[in-house]
C-alpha cells in the first residue's frame, strides 16, 4: 500500500485569521467505512449538557457536502445519536449540535456516509443524503456545551485527504491571487511525494508554503528523480503550457545537461516507439500538475546544481522557476525502481524496450525471393500493384506438422475496383513494387497506381508472425463521382471452409452473407475465414483507427466508423461463392470525390495457422489455477500456477509490484519444488493502489478513459468524475479504473514485465482479456522470454459475443494475439453442452491457428474436450478436476503421440455415425481414441479402423476403455462390437498391439 500516514501535527497561518491547530490520522480500519464512510471528526466534550455544538473546520473538496448526511457515535456506547442538528455546512466547515448522550467524553461524526449498491464487484456508493425535513430539535442552541475538535481521520492512509486534498478556503485563494496581480497563471513546486490531486481547488498546503518560484530537492547519482509544477490559471484559460530547462550547474562548473529533463504531459515516446508531443490546456480556475523527469548521471560528482525550469503559455509571460538540486554521493544502479512511491518509475511510459521488431521463437527469419516472402509454415506473394497475388500454407490437416505440399489461399489477387457511375472500373497504371525495408523481422513495399482521375498508393508490410498491414489511399486527380470503391478477397473453397466475424459465431462460413456496418452497437470490422490449416483474418480501418475498449465497456468507446469503408453507411460486405471463389467484396458504395481529396482504405490481414501445434507442451503443463500451498499444488499432478490478483503475493489487479518480495519467496520456493508460476496481469484496468494513480491522472485520458465516475467511494472521493469504474474486490477494497486503451502505459507495462521477470522470477502470464495490440503483445513476449525464460502466456476470455461487447467473438477479437501464446482459456460463458463442433473447433480450441486450450464453463465437457485435446482447469469452477484425465494420459503415454483430429480426412479411425467424432492420439503400436458424442440422444457407434495406417496388428490388437472417474467405467470391446456413447458424452478407448 502507500506510505503509512501518521498522526501529523500542522500549524496553519492564515492571514487575517487566528492561528488554528488541526490534527490529522488514521482510524487503521477500525469502523465500517461501507455505512459510517471514510471520514470522520474525533471530538470531546469537555462537560455535561442536553446540547454539545461542534464547528469542524474539515476543508473538503466533494462539491455540495450539505447534501450529504452527518452521522454522530457515541464513542463510549458505540451508538448513533438520533438528536443531531447540521445548522451550517459549507465544503470550509461545517457546524453541528448533537446530544451527548455519555456526557463528557469522545463522540465521532462521520461526514461522508454512504451506502454500497449494486454487484459485489461492481459496486457504486450512494452517500446518504442530508435530511430534507426541518428538525424540531433542539428548542435552542442557547446553552450548548463546546466540542472541541481533536483531530480528523481517515479510515486509512489509503483513504486520507491530507495534505494535498485539504482545500484552501476561497478567502485565501483569493489572497493569494490578489498578491499576483500581474500573473495570468501560478506556478507552485512540489515534490514527488506529494503527488498533486485536485483540480478544482488549491490545497492548503500551497497557501502554507507561499509561492516562491524555487524548487529544492535531493536526488541520487542515477536516479530517475521526479518533482511537479502545479499551473494555477487565475485570469483566463491559458493554452499551450511547456516547460524548458537550463542546465543545473554546481560551483566547480560541473552539469547536469538539459537534455536531461523533460515534462511527462508534453513530451514522451508513444507505445508504438514514435515521438509523443501533447498539447497542455488549463482552464481558468483550473490546477494542472505537471511532472519533471530528470535523469540524473551516474557518473555526476555529489554537490549542489541549480537551474532554472520556465515555464510559458501562449499568450502570457514566462515564469522563471529556480531549481536546486542537491546530488548525494549514493549510486543508484536501476535508477531506484525498487522505490516506486518516489515516483521513479514514471521513465517507463516512455520506454522502448523490445520496440525493435526481432524474431521470437518458434517463428524464423522472413525470406525474401523476388516477390515471394516466405515465413514460418506460409509464403506471400505480392501482385504487381503492392496486394497480395497469392498466400499459401503449409501446414498438414493434423496441424503438428509443415509439408512440402502448399495450399493455396487465393483463387486470384486481391485487388479493388473502382467503379465509375457506368459501371466500368477506372483502369490504373501500375509501378512494380519496391521494398523500402528488408530485415529478419519485417519486410516493407510500396506500389503507385495510376490513372487519369485518380490515384492509388499502396504502402504494406509482412511482419514474421504472419501480420500483414496495408495503408492503401486513393488521390483524387480531378473531381470524380464513383459508384463504388470495393476490395475483393477471392478465397479458394478449400481455404474458406469456416468462419467467424461480422455477427456470425464461429463455425461453417454460411452460403451468402451481407453485412452493414453498426459501429455504435456492433465491434465488427471484419472477419476470419478459413480452414484448420489455411486462413486469413481481414480487418477494414481508415486513418482514424482507434482501438475500441472490449470486456463490458464496448458501448462507452466504440469503433470509428472508417470514413473510406463506412462512407456514411452506405458501406458493407457481402460474403458468397462466384465462379471458382468464395468472395468477400468489401464494399463502400458511391460517393463524390473533389479535387485532391484522399480516402484511405487501409486493410490489416493475419495469415493462419500461425504455428504447428504442439501437443507435448499441452500433456507435460498442467494448471493450477488457484493460490495455494506448493505441496498441495505439487500433490496434484499440475506443473504450472497461475496467481490470480486478490491473492496474498497479487493482492491489486493489474499493479503486482507492492508485494513483490512475498510474490518472489513463493516462487523461489515454487521452482524449488519443480513448479512453474505464472501471474495475472494485464491492461484493460488497474487498481487505485497504483503508485503512479495521480501522475497518470494529470495526463488527462491518456491513460484513463474518459467517463461517469461513480463506483466504490475511494474513486468518487479522490478522483472526482471523468472515469469509468471497473473491477472491485471488497474483501481488500481493490478499486480499479479503466483504461484508455492504446496509451504509454504499454511502456510501462512491458517494463514492468522486465523487472517481474529478472527480480521475481515470474515464468509468464495468466491474461485475463487484453486491451492492448499485438505490438504490445510482441514486445511483452519478447521480454518475458528473454535469456532462457519460459514466457509462457495463457489468455482467458468470457464469450464477448453480446451487447456489453459489441457482439464479436473471442478467438476474432484476440487473434492478433495467438502468434504469442502458448494455450487458450476461452471458456466463460461458452456453451459446452449445446455449441457444435464447428464452433468448439473455431472459437475455442484454438487449433486451426496452432494452439491449444482448456474449458472453463461449468467446467466443461470432458469428452468433448478430448478430440481437441483439451481438459477443464482445477480448482477454478465447481467440478473442474482434469486429474483422472491426467492420469489416463500418463497410463498410456501420451507424450509423442501424434494427434490426428476427426477433421482430417484420412484419419484412419472413424465412426459410422457422423454426430460422433473421432480423434485419434497415435504413437508405435498403440492409439488413444478419444469419442464424443453430438447426437440428440443415446446412441450405438462402429468403428471404422485403418489397421494399417495405425500400424498394428488387427489380430493381436487388444481395445480397452481404461477406468477414468467420472468419465467412464473400464470395458473391454471386440473391433466389430457396437459401443453404446450416452448423449453428450464419449469414450476414451485404447487399441494396442500386444
Amino acid at each position: 500500500m502507500k506510505p503509512s500516514l501518521v498522526l501529523i501535527f500542522i500549524l496553519f497561518l492564515i492571514t487575517g485569521v487566528s492561528a488554528q491547530q488541526i490534527k490529522y490520522g488514521t482510524g487503521n480500519d477500525s469502523w465500517n467505512p461501507d455505512s459510517l464512510g471514510n471520514h470522520r471528526a474525533v471530538l470531546t466534550v469537555s462537560a455535561a449538557g442536553n446540547i454539545a455544538k461542534a464547528t469542524i473546520e474539515w476543508r473538503r473538496r466533494d462539491t455540495h457536502p450539505e447534501l450529504k448526511d452527518i452521522w454522530v457515535v457515541d464513542a463510549k456506547t458505540n451508538s448513533r445519536i438520533t438528536d443531531v442538528k447540521a445548522a451550517t455546512i459549507s465544503r470550509e466547515q461545517g457546524t453541528i449540535y448533537f446530544e451527548p448522550t455519555s456526557g463528557a467524553g469522545t463522540y465521532y461524526i462521520y461526514y461522508m456516509p454512504y451506502q454500497v449498491e449494486g454487484r459485489s464487484n461492481y459496486p457504486n456508493a450512494q452517500y446518504r443524503k442530508a435530511p430534507t425535513a426541518e428538525s424540531q430539535w433542539p428548542k435552542s442552541t442557547a446553552n450548548a456545551v463546546p466540542a472541541k475538535l481533536v483531530r480528523i481521520e481517515a479510515i486509512n492512509a489509503m483513504s486520507s485527504f491530507y495534505p494535498m486534498e485539504v482545500i484552501a478556503t476561497a478567502a485565501e485563494t483569493k489572497n493569494l491571487i490578489k498578491q499576483h496581480p500581474q500573473k495570468d497563471y501560478l506556478v507552485f513546486t512540489e515534490d514527488r511525494v506529494n503527488p498533486i490531486k485536485m483540480q478544482e481547488d488549491l490545497p492548503q498546503l500551497w497557501i502554507t508554503k507561499g509561492l516562491k518560484n524555487a524548487f529544492s530537492g535531493t536526488a541520487s547519482k542515477g536516479e530517475n528523480y521526479t518533482y511537479q509544477l502545479g499551473i494555477y490559471s487565475v485570469k483566463k484559460d491559458i493554452n499551450d503550457v511547456k516547460v524548458t530547462f537550463s542546465d543545473l550547474k554546481n560551483k566547480a562548473g560541473k552539469s547536469i545537461s538539459a537534455k536531461a529533463f523533460s515534462c511527462l504531459n508534453t513530451d514522451g515516446v508513444n507505445w508504438d516507439g514514435s515521438p509523443l508531443h501533447k498539447t497542455v490546456n488549463v482552464a481558468k480556475n483550473k490546477v494542472q500538475a505537471l511532472w519533471i523527469l530528470a535523469d540524473i548521471p551516474k557518473d555526476i560528482s555529489a554537490g549542489i546544481y541549480t537551474g532554472t525550469a520556465t515555464v510559458s503559455a501562449k499568450g502570457s509571460a514566462n515564469t522563471i522557476i529556480r531549481i536546486v538540486l542537491t546530488v548525494n554521493n549514493t549510486v543508484l544502479a536501476d535508477g531506484g525502481i525498487n522505490e516506486p512511491q518516489k515516483q521513479t518509475r514514471l521513465k517507463w511510459l516512455n520506454s522502448t524496450m523490445a520496440e525493435k521488431n526481432e524474431v521470437i521463437a518458434p517463428y524464423i527469419p522472413l525470406v525474401i525471393n523476388d516477390k515471394t516472402i516466405s515465413l514460418l509454415g506460409r509464403k506471400f506473394t505480392i501482385n504487381q500493384d503492392g496486394l497480395p497475388a497469392q498466400i499459401q500454407t503449409f501446414f498438414t490437416p493434423e496441424m503438428t506438422e509443415l509439408s512440402a505440399t502448399p495450399k493455396n489461399i487465393l483463387t486470384e489477387p486481391v485487388h479493388f475496383h473502382v467503379t465509375r457511375p457506368n459501371h466500368k472500373d477506372i483502369k490504373f497504371k501500375t509501378s512494380e513494387i519496391t521494398f523500402t525495408d528488408k530485415q529478419p523481422g519485417i519486410a516493407k513495399w510500396t506500389s503507385k497506381s495510376t490513372s487519369d482521375s485518380l490515384n492509388m498508393e499502396v504502402n504494406a508490410s509482412l511482419e514474421f508472425d504472419g501480420f500483414v498491414s496495408y495503408t492503401v489511399k486513393f488521390i483524387a486527380v480531378n473531381d470524380i463521382k464513383l459508384s463504388n470503391i470495393s476490395l475483393h478477397l477471392p478465397f479458394t473453397p478449400t481455404a474458406a471452409k469456416y468462419m467467424m466475424g461480422l455477427g456470425q459465431k464461429g463455425g461453417y462460413r454460411p452460403d451468402s452473407l451481407n453485412w452493414k456496418w453498426d459501429v455504435a452497437n456492433k465491434n465488427q470490422d471484419g472477419a476470419w475465414i478459413g480452414d484448420v490449416n489455411a486462413g486469413l483474418q481481414y480487418s477494414l480501418r481508415d486513418n482514424h483507427y482507434v482501438r475500441p475498449l472490449n470486456t463490458n465497456f464496448y458501448l462507452q468507446k466504440p469503433l470509428l466508423l472508417p470514413t473510406s469503408w463506412g462512407n456514411e453507411g452506405k458501406g458493407g460486405i457481402k460474403i458468397a461463392k462466384k465462379g471458382q471463389a468464395i468472395l468477400a467484396d468489401n464494399y463502400s458504395g458511391e460517393r463524390l470525390m473533389k479535387k485532391g481529396d484522399t480516402l484511405y482504405y487501409n486493410f490489416t490481414l493475419l495469415i493462419t495457422p500461425f504455428h504447428p501445434i504442439n501437443t507435448d507442451f499441452q500433456w507435460s503443463n498442467r494448471f493450477y489455477h488457484k493460490y495455494n500451498n506448493l505441496d498441495t499444488i505439487k500433490a496434484t499432478g499440475a506443473t504450472l500456477i497461475n496467481i490470480h490478483h486478490a491473492t496474498p503475493i497479487n493482492p491489486f489487479i493489474n499493479y503486482p509490484f507492492i508485494a513483490h518480495k512475498e510474490m518472489k519467496t513463493y516462487i523461489d520456493e515454487a521452482h524449488s519444488k519443480g513448479l512453474k508460476v505464472k501471474i495475472y496481469n494485464t491492461v484493460r484496468e488497474l487498481s487505485n493502489s497504483a503508485y503512479e494513480t495521480f501522475p497518470l491522472r494529470s495526463l488527462g485520458h491518456e491513460i484513463y478513459s474518459p467517463g461517469k465516475g461513480g463506483g466504490y467511494s475511494w474513486l468518487q472521493e479522490h478522483l472526482g468524475e471523468d472515469y469509468i469504474a471497473a473491477w472491485y474486490v471488497p474483501e481488500i477494497k481493490d478499486a480499479a479504473v479503466v483504461n484508455s486503451g492504446m496509451s504509454r502505459w504499454h511502456n510501462y507495462y512491458v517494463e514492468g514485465m522486465n523487472w517481474l521477470v529478472n527480480n521475481v522470477g515470474i515464468d509468464g502470464l495468466y491474461l485475463d482479456d487484453v486491451a492492448f495490440d499485438r505490438t504490445t503483445m510482441k514486445r511483452v513476449k519478447s521480454v518475458l522470454t528473454q535469456n532462457g525464460h519460459p514466457g509462457i502466456i495463457d489468455l482467458h476470455s468470457a464469450n464477448q459475443y453480446n451487447k456489453s461487447d459489441g457482439f464479436n467473438n473471442s478467438a476474432n477479437l484476440y487473434m492478433e494475439h495467438f502468434p504469442y501464446l502458448n494455450r487458450l482459456w476461452f471458456g466463460e460463458y461458452f456453451d459446452y453442452e449445446k455449441s457444435t463442433p464447428d464452433f468448439f473447433l473455431t472459437e475455442s480450441s484454438g487449433i486451426p491457428f496452432g494452439l491449444m486450450g482448456e474449458m472453463l464453463q461449468d467446467g466443461g465437457n470432458a469428452w468433448r474436450g478430448m478430440v481437441y485435446g483439451m481438459t477443464n482447469r482445477m480448482p477454478w469452477s465447481d467440478g473442474a478436476d482434469p486429474r483422472a484425465i491426467w492420469k489416463a494420459w500418463d497410463d498410456f503415454g501420451m507424450q509423442g503421440t501424434k494427434m490426428i483430429g476427426y477433421w482430417v480426412e484420412n484419419n484412419p479411425v472413424k465412426t459410422n455415425n457422423p454426430d460422433v467424432l473421432a480423434t485419434i492420439y497415435k504413437k508405435d503400436k498403440s492409439v488413444l481414441i478419444a469419442l464424443a458424442s453430438w447426437a440428440k440422444e443415446d446412441t450405438k457407434i462402429k468403428l471404422s479402423i485403418d489397421w494399417k495406417a495405425l500400424g498394428i496388428d488387427p489380430a493381436k490388437a487388444t481395445i480397452t476403455a481404461p477406468e477414468i472417474k467420472n468419465f467412464q467405467p473400464s470395458k473391454t470391446f471386440a473391433a466389430t462390437d457396437e459401443i453404446p456413447v450416452t448423449k453428450n458424452k464419449g469414450w476414451m478407448i485404447v487399441v494396442k498391439e500386444n
